[in-house]
């Protein structure tokens, strides 16, 4: 594992960084003392399953049809519960 100063990093910090990404972590040192990681970026995750999900085919249908409501906006649900509990 490679190590570099504050004053090295200051003056050569793309250089640093460069070579975090190609050659793995970076410890940077103050005085003798580790006080900060350079490390690289991971690859990218697994794309979450709510970004990669898609509508069933009878979903399709059902939005298709005209028959599905968009229902009720939950800010006026809650003014109107507010409003019921107040008075």
């Amino acid at each position: 594992m490679k190590t570099v100063t504050i004053r090295e990093l200051h003056a050569k910090t793309g250089k640093w960084v460069r070579d975090a990404a190609r050659h793995g972590e970076i410890l940077v040192t103050d005085h003798g003392r580790t006080v900060a990681r350079i490390v690289p970026e991971v690859e990218a995750r697994e794309i979450p399953y709510f970004a990669r999900r898609q509508l069933s085919s009878r979903f399709q249908k059902l939005a298709a049809s005209g028959k599905l409501s968009r229902g009720v906006d939950s800010t006026l649900a809650i003014s109107e519960d507010r409003d019921d509990t107040i008075s």
